[in-house]
């Protein structure tokens, strides 16, 4: 394939080449002369001078025309050789084994149990019991039926008095009252140990209000108002403090902490 192209190739330069020669060759074809030469006459009377012709103007050659530009020659890429495509292998059907077949069976022959006959019954002679004569049936005497008692009908009775029934007023219980729940602390007392600790020293000490705020309000910030004031009051009886006297600063310092406990709070006993 590869050796065909360059022959082809090469013919087809060869011929741009024999055209651009041919373009190439600007001579003319000879112009034969206008005036044939005549052979010369032996003349009778003396030669003339030859006639001197004026020069002839120079003759002006066409511009050559210019030529066209020539193609190279298109070269053919090399064809890419194709991988040589293996046929898939066609998938032989699966070689069934071959079956065996049992042995056909032989059916046996149906053994029949020995029957055993009964022993010949030996007929009794049928014996008919003894057929008793009733007696001989004595005529009734005629009975005479009594008359049929006409009762009278019964009056009827007078109809039954209903009494209307007298209502019963309802009996209303009045309801078991529920016994106020035990007022607890829903936090453990040991993290306002320290809160109390600073309340105690307020009283004894002089410790500034902005200090037990630092340590009471952080620990009273998740609970509502009241059950801040009793959790308050378990942990100052648990340090057993004097009640009445921290009482007072501990509502004031709830105060601040923005928690408003019920007027007139007291511990619980």
């Amino acid at each position: 394939m590869g050796s065909r192209t360059q022959n082809l190739s090469f013919l087809i330069l060869l011929f741009l080449g024999f055209l651009a020669v041919s373009f190439a060759c600007d001579c003319s074809p000879p112009k034969p002369s206008p005036h044939p030469h005549k052979p010369p006459k032996h003349p009778s009377k003396p030669p003339k001078p030859p006639a001197v012709k004026p020069p002839k103007p120079p003759t002006v050659k066409p511009h050559p025309h210019p030529k066209p530009p020539t193609k190279p020659p298109t070269v053919k890429p090399h064809p890419h050789p194709k991988p040589p495509t293996k046929p898939h292998p066609t998938p032989k059907p699966p070689t069934k084994p071959p079956t065996v077949k049992p042995p056909p069976s032989i059916p046996k022959p149906p053994t029949k149990p020995p029957t055993v006959k009964p022993p010949p019954s030996t007929p009794k002679p049928p014996t008919k019991p003894p057929t008793v004569k009733p007696p001989p049936s004595t005529p009734k005497p005629p009975t005479h039926k009594p008359p049929p008692v006409v009762t009278p009908p019964s009056p009827c009775p007078p109809p039954p008095v209903v009494t209307p029934p007298t209502p019963t007023p309802p009996v209303v219980t009045p309801p078991t009252p529920t016994p106020p729940k035990p007022e607890t602390c829903p936090i453990d007392t040991l993290k306002l140990g320290a809160c109390v600790d600073v309340l105690g020293g307020l009283i004894h000490i002089g410790l500034g209000k902005t200090h037990a705020k630092e340590k009471c309000c952080p620990v009273l910030g998740g609970l509502v108002d009241l059950d801040a004031a009793v959790c308050l009051c378990t942990t100052i009886k648990a340090k057993l403090l004097n009640i009445d006297l921290i009482i007072p600063i501990a509502l004031e310092v709830l105060v601040a902490c923005g928690k408003t406990p019920p007027p007139g709070f007291k511990c619980p006993a």
